[in-house]
């Protein structure tokens, strides 16, 4: 009788362990395009257990380091493909397949129509941003359904070994710039931009290969190890005032979740998009802290005549494209539009509030 009692255990038991393993039998694998120690991935792990929570289990998420597969540039083909089930980078990498890519990932000077990345979400979520967003990925043609996840933005103008008073001081400096429609309105405005990895910054600082950098925002920055070489720091800039982080998964994995884990993707990339700026916040102070306070990094004013002189080569640059892309004007003309209704409104809360900051950080110095 205790015999038969153990063995009906056992095989209860088995069966537990093999309900278990068919209920987690759908694992993402996502590989980013940056080391497992990055913030970004911080918040790519929060998203994954978000769906685990969500899905009870049922559908597990990976994150794979960069190389774990592929190289970085590599992993939008590789999610196509379906060597691995999902990537993670910025949208604005995949400029090359599309030129609209740039529109959503980091669509340069806050579009040219004065978009933040606050005004940009309420663009994506509620002003029709969303379902274009579904839609570049056909017009790029790739198997592939893009979640967006991580606000990045604003990113700061920079980091210098002197102070700029004007462009023209800005001028003389080999600046690292990003690649794509950023770097080409810097190029626009005679400033010499060079492109390169975030890893090839510091050394290239301290060759004297280049004489200025951006790469993020002051606590990825600092991780860098920027403030060693460079102590003039902007937070001021256009170039990127929008940047997302998003999610890509084979359309063929995606399609052969149930309903309930598809929705769990879509519910825990929202809360991703509210998650991950108020960690940036936070993360972000706390580093500019620790430059200026324990560092000797200076906090400056950007010259005036950057702003004019970049958003208009920004414009140009945006035009350039929706003149030569139908689908670019479209996304374009969206944001335009959007633009036209939104930002009167919030450019003057958010004046107020900048004065509000301004008026407290005064106070501490």
């Amino acid at each position: 009788m205790i015999k038969l009692k153990t063995i009906a255990a056992s095989a209860a038991a088995l069966t537990l362990v093999a309900s278990s393993a068919m209920a987690a039998d759908k694992v993402l694998r996502i590989q980013s395009v940056l080391s497992t120690s990055a913030d970004e991935v911080v918040m790519l792990r929060e998203f994954g257990k978000d769906v685990a929570a969500l899905t009870g289990g049922s559908l597990t998420v990976e994150v794979l380091p960069a190389g774990a597969v592929v190289g970085p540039r590599d992993i939008m083909d590789a999610v196509d493909a379906g060597l691995v089930e999902g990537g993670f980078a910025w949208t604005h990498y995949w400029g090359g397949k599309h030129v609209a890519a740039n529109l959503f990932g980091a669509p340069v000077a806050g579009a040219g129509v004065g978009l933040d990345n606050i005004a940009f979400l309420s663009w994506f979520q509620y002003g029709g941003g969303k379902e274009l967003y579904d839609r570049l990925w056909k017009e790029m043609g790739v198997n592939v359904k893009g979640f967006m996840l991580q606000p990045v933005g604003p990113e700061a103008l920079g980091w210098f070994p002197k102070p700029i008073k004007s462009m023209d001081d800005f001028r003389k400096l080999r600046f690292r710039a990003p690649p794509g429609m950023v770097g080409a309105a810097y190029a626009e405005i005679g400033v010499p931009a060079v492109a390169m990895g975030g890893g090839d910054i510091l050394p290239a600082l301290e060759k004297g290969t280049i004489d200025a950098a951006e790469w993020c925002c002051p606590k990825p920055d600092s991780v860098f190890g920027f403030q060693k070489v460079l102590k003039h720091y902007y937070l001021q800039g256009l170039h990127q005032v929008v940047v997302n982080a998003d999610m890509y998964v084979n359309l063929d994995f995606y399609n052969s979740l149930s309903t309930i884990e598809k929705k769990a993707i879509e519910v825990a990339a929202n809360a991703s998009l509210s998650k991950s700026m108020s960690y940036r916040i936070y993360e972000n102070g706390k580093a500019l802290k620790d430059l200026t306070d324990n560092h000797g990094v200076i906090l400056e004013d950007t010259p005036a005549d950057y702003f004019t002189e970049y958003m208009a080569a920004a414009k140009k640059s945006l035009q350039a494209a929706a003149d030569s892309n139908k689908f670019f004007a479209e996304v374009w003309q969206s944001q335009k539009d959007f633009a036209d209704t939104v930002v009167p409104f919030w450019a003057g809360a958010q004046a107020s509030n900048a004065g509000l900051g301004r008026a407290h950080a005064e106070t501490l110095k």
